[in-house]
Parts: structure tokens; C-alpha cells; sequence
């Protein structure tokens, strides 16, 4: 089989963590598997790397020099998995030291310029992964297992928006082709760089949010993987956050679409954009724990399976605000939704929810907390002679929301789920804000207050027995 893996942040950053992949990659490689192992940057280290790019921006230098000693140090102790003194733990301190050398190089730059370019930002990002990449190569290559690092600019090849690129299909299935074929053909581990990618001319970017995950992806539809394996520091998807609901276990088997759903609403799973590559090719894909990797974790499909419950997940996003435009005259008022979601678009905000009246006398729609008052303001000034005119009656924001999304295929076509959401939440005295379902039926999404929400996140779990294996 051809297999793509992907190790996240927690799962490279330690010495146990480190021999823990190593022993799962040698397994499937000693299984007759032709792997490529896609890696991110140590946890923690591009976030620190961002921040003394920041500060280098309003002129303080000295968190750079701090953040260049902090993850060296880190790496030293991450490459004592090596043998003593071996030669290979020597080069690849060398490679850190040198990348770190153009940090604080970059860093200089900045704090005269005084500005951070998105171009500088995505190169900054994006040295964590060089780093780790020839940290883990080094580390196989100790154990007999032969690992060539491959930098992902040789691969995937993007669009021009930095900081959270659009992969060109064809292009990188091309250079995919070229660039790592002849080293899986050759019996070679290929070990490649997760999160950043490059232009047609050849400038670095990044990939966003989820960039590891989506690397992954890209690369298993590139290669027309059998499967692509996604390893974390969890036992694949959970039913709910165990923080919140202890009860919560892991989910064996979900959709595509379910686990769209999810990752929407909050649920730290793959991010949207990571799972459409592997869905428009159809590669199953596997959730799994570095830390058990004995554990079974979640397999994702195209199949919806049927298995009795018609909800298998329930997810919550926090922080969010409900912005409401009111007003009686709205009936009179053509393309008012439009020019609403057009200004709110201006602002490059993203719309988690909506829900509109049928009496077309208010729409009310969540974002973010921290982006709302960006959001009013564009609203006022796009609905200022409305607003003016009393057409409409006002522009409203409650802050401190939460967005519940209760998600499962089983929901399509059976009756009585929404009352039993809404029976256990009223049961309970909390109040529902907002409602929307999609026509899809594999979502009810419903606002609640924050207070609210991880008692509702509760009793919805509790209702529908998720915390029964």
C-alpha cells in the first residue's frame, strides 16, 4: 500500500515522542508499505517564531535572539534520540543553527523596515518544518530505515496568497511526480516538510490553518494514496471534548461529510480544507494516537454508516457574538441579505451561522467575538441610509455566545431529533438564542449563552447515550 502519514506538533516535540513515531514507521515500512511522512514543526515553535517576528516588527529585537536560543536548545535535546556524538546528530544541528542564522537575520530586516511582509511572515512560519524534517530523517536513518528529506516547495506548488495558500492541482501532481515518485520507487522513505508550499515562481507559502493536515492530503491525492493516516496526540475523533463531558470515547467510523461538519463547529479534527482532497479522491483516511498507537482511532470514509445512532457527535465554538439587523421596514428593502453578507465579506470575516426570520424582518448571524465590532462598523456604513430612514430599526451584537452543532447522517429523515435537543436543553431551563439546520440534515446548529454551554454540550451527550462504546 501506498500511505501517507502525518505527525503533528506534540507528536515530533520529545524524545519519547520521536521514538514513538520511529516505531510506527518502521512497522509499516517492515509491512512492505510505501510511505511518505509528513511532519510539522515542533509544538509550540512556529508560534514562537511568529511572535518575535511581531515584536521584530514594533522594534524589539531581543525576543528573537530569546526565541533563536529557546528552540535550538530544544532540538538539541530532541536529537539526543540520536546515537552520542554520531555525525548525523552533528549535521543536523548544523541545519538548525544555519535556519536559525536566517531567523534572526529576517528578524533584523523587519525591525528596520518596521514592517512584516506576508511574504517574510510565510518564511518565518514555515522554518519549523525545515527544521524537524531533517530531524526525523536523521532520526530513521539511524535505525536502518532509508528516509530522504524532501522540502514541500518542490512539490506543492500554490497560488500567491500567503498565509493561507490554494494549492494549483495539476501543477502539483506534476511536480509531485517528478520530485518524490523516483524516491518511493527507489524503496525510500520520503520525509516531507508539512504547512508550506510555493509559488510557480518559486516564492515559499503556507497553507493555513490545518497546513500539516492539508500537506498530507495534497500530497495522498498527488500520489493516488491507498490511505493517508493522520497521527496526533488523541485517539482519533471524539464524541464531544473530555474536558468537558469525561464520557466522551472515541467514534470508529465517520463520513466525509460528518467530519466536515465537525471540524466547521469547532471540533479539533482536520481542518475543512484539509479533508476535501482526499474526499474528491476518495483515499480513506485514519485518525490516530502517536502516544497508543495499538488504539483502532477513526476511520474516514466516503460510507455513511448506519450503526443505530442517528447523532454521533456534538461540538461547540466559544467566543462567538450574534449580530441581529432588525427593523419592520426590511420586507420593502430588496437585496438587504445580500448587501449585508457582501460588507461583512469586505471585511474578511468569516459567517459560522445564519438564521433568518420568515417574516424577513431580521437576519441574525455569528462570528467571532474579537472580529465584531469591525463587522458593525462596515454594516452601518453599508446600511446607512436605511438605518437613517428607519427602514431599519437598528444593528444589535451579543457577545459571549456559543454555537452548538449536533452532528450525525443518522439525523437525515428521522423525526423527533430536534425535540429531543431542545426537550433536554428546556428541561434545564437553558435558553436557545438562534436556530439553523441544513437541507443536508447532518447538522442542527443552536446559540446558547456561554454560561450555558458546556452544561448544554452535557445534557445533548447524555440524551443521545454517546458516552456508551
Amino acid at each position: 500500500m501506498k500511505i501517507i502519514m502525518k505527525f503533528g506538533g506534540t507528536s515530533v516535540g520529545s524524545v519519547a515522542a520521536l521514538q514513538n513515531v520511529q516505531q510506527i514507521i518502521e512497522k509499516a515500512h517492515r509491512a512492505g508499505h510505501s510511505l511518505v511522512v509528513v511532519v510539522s514543526a515542533m509544538s509550540g515553535v512556529t508560534d514562537k517564531l511568529i511572535t518575535a517576528a511581531q515584536q521584530a516588527e514594533a522594534g524589539d529585537e531581543t525576543i528573537a535572539h530569546e526565541v533563536r536560543r529557546e528552540v535550538e536548545a530544544r532540538h538539541a535535546e530532541t536529537t539526543l534520540v540520536l546515537p552520542g556524538e554520531s555525525p548525523a546528530r552533528a549535521a543536523v544541528m548544523q541545519y538548525v543553527s544555519t535556519l536559525l542564522d536566517e531567523f534572526e537575520l529576517l528578524c533584523h530586516g523587519i525591525r528596520v523596515l518596521g514592517e512584516l511582509t506576508p511574504r517574510a511572515l510565510d518564511v518565518i512560519s514555515g522554518l519549523g518544518e525545515r527544521m524537524n524534517v531533517q530531524q526525523v530523517t536523521a532520526v530513521l536513518n539511524a535505525r536502518q530505515l532509508p528516509a530522504v528529506a524532501i522540502s514541500a516547495t518542490q512539490l506543492i506548488v500554490t497560488d500567491g496568497r500567503h498565509g493561507a495558500a490554494t494549492p494549483l492541482v495539476a501543477e502539483t501532481a506534476q511536480k509531485t511526480q517528478e520530485n518524490l515518485s523516483p524516491a518511493l520507487d527507489a524503496g525510500k522513505i520520503a520525509v516531507v516538510t508539512g504547512f508550506i508550499g510555493a509559488t510557480v515562481a518559486g516564492a515559499p507559502t503556507t497553507l493555513g490553518r490545518g497546513g500539516s493536515d492539508y500537506s498530507a492530503t495534497i500530497l495522498g491525492r498527488a500520489l493516488a494514496a491507498d490511505e493517508i493516516r493522520i497521527w496526533s496526540d488523541v485517539n482519533g475523533v471524539m464524541t464531544t471534548d473530555p474536558r468537558i463531558v469525561p464520557t466522551a470515547c472515541t467514534i470508529p467510523r465517520l463520513s466525509y461529510v460528518e467530519v466536515g461538519e465537525l471540524a466547521y463547529f469547532g471540533a479539533k479534527v482536520l481542518h475543512p480544507r484539509a479533508i476535501r482532497p482526499a474526499r474528491q479522491a476518495n483515499i480513506p483516511m485514519r485518525m490516530l494516537n502517536t502516544f497508543a498507537p495499538e488504539h483502532l482511532g477513526t476511520l474516514i470514509s466516503s460510507a455513511i454508516e448506519r450503526n443505530g445512532r442517528a447523532v454521533k457527535a456534538v461540538t461547540a465554538i466559544k467566543d462567538m457574538s450574534i449580530i441581529t439587523i432588525a427593523g419592520t421596514g426590511m420586507m420593502g428593502i430588496p437585496g438587504v441579505a445580500g448587501r449585508t453578507f457582501s460588507a461583512v465579506a469586505h471585511t474578511g470575516t468569516s459567517v459560522l451561522m445564519i438564521s433568518q426570520a420568515s417574516s424577513e424582518q431580521s437576519i441574525c448571524f455569528m462570528v467571532k467575538s474579537a472580529e465584531s465590532p469591525t463587522v458593525i462598523n462596515a454594516l452601518k456604513a453599508e446600511l446607512a441610509r436605511e438605518l437613517e430612514r428607519r427602514d431599519l430599526d437598528e444593528i444589535t451584537v451579543q457577545a459571549e455566545t456559543v454555537i452548538l452543532a449536533v452532528v450525525g447522517a443518522g439525523m437525515k429523515g428521522t423525526p423527533g431529533i430536534s425535540a429531543r435537543v431542545f426537550g433536554a436543553l428546556g428541561q434545564h431551563r437553558i435558553n436557545v438564542i438562534a436556530i439553523a439546520q441544513g437541507s443536508s440534515e447532518y447538522n442542527i446548529s443552536l446559540v446558547v449563552a456561554q454560561g450555558d454551554a458546556n452544561t448544554a454540550v452535557r445534557l445533548i451527550h447524555d440524551e443521545f447515550g454517546l458516552g456508551k462504546a
